[in-house]
């Protein structure tokens, strides 16, 4: 095997691997879920830091910074734009209150956990098909198809994850800078959570946490539900959850 084609097999076993353990997790019940999760976390950080990229390849670098903080500019420009016309139909409202966090807190969790979703989607996902198929725009749409399809069954978050990767890429691409599209990511992600009505998409949930959603049960604890998996939003207390060091117990 010549080396492009061992470059090539590599990729597609880094990408199937990543990619299916978080569509596993998507889609597996508590308790296996939270193993799963963990397995992904190691799998995605060990292929990254293999890979041995550069800070500017992996968009960490602060160049660039200032050209592209116009996305963020544009992200809260199209948030107060959603939250008039939300308020205008009577959909807005308050992000749901937690017992276990305030809201300040709930809403960095997310804003973090919209900035490792950046780097699954661009860093893990984009690069490896960049090198796979044979144009930029195959690479762009297959992203973008792969990002909305981790957000089935959520009728909301799929077309929205769908624009949003259409967008995302090529912006990445260009500026090879992952905090605005993190930040921007965040901003967006909270909008949604604040404009469109909970029963649209079950307070921002995928796989069978969009299935099993019941308003009833929105206090419940993470660790106690069957099933909390949220992506796009994990809006606001189920993000702060996972990050806290009780929930990174087994």
């Amino acid at each position: 095997m010549d080396l492009s084609a061992h470059s090539r097999l590599r990729n597609l076993l880094e990408l199937l691997a990543g990619y299916g353990l978080v569509f596993a997790v998507i889609w597996t019940p508590m308790p296996a879920q939270r193993i799963l999760y963990w397995l992904a976390v190691v799998c995605i950080v060990v292929f990254t830091i293999l890979r041995r990229d550069t800070l500017h390849s992996l968009g960490l670098a602060p160049t660039g910074a200032l050209r592209s903080s116009w996305i963020v500019a544009g992200a809260l420009a199209l948030a107060a734009l959603a939250v008039v016309i939300a308020k205008l139909l009577g959909t807005l409202h308050r992000i749901p209150r937690a017992d276990s966090f305030p809201l300040n807190f709930r809403m960095g969790g997310y804003v973090v956990w919209a900035f490792l979703q950046e780097f699954l989607l661009q860093i893990f996902v984009l690069t490896r098909l960049m090198r796979l198929l044979p144009r930029r725009s195959m690479a762009i749409a297959a992203a973008a198809l792969l990002f909305a399809a981790a957000h089935i069954p959520n009728p909301v978050l799929v077309v929205l994850t769908l624009v949003w990767g259409f967008i995302a890429c090529p912006l990445f691409l260009r500026y090879r800078n992952l905090y605005a599209l993190g930040l921007a990511h965040g901003i967006l992600g909270i909008c949604v959570a604040m404009t469109v009505p909970n029963a649209m998409h079950h307070h921002m949930r995928v796989g069978l946490g969009y299935l099993r959603y019941h308003p009833r049960h929105y206090r419940i604890q993470r660790s106690r539900a069957p099933q909390t998996v949220s992506t796009q939003a994990w809006v606001m207390d189920d993000a702060a959850i996972l990050l806290s060091d009780r929930q990174a117990r087994p």
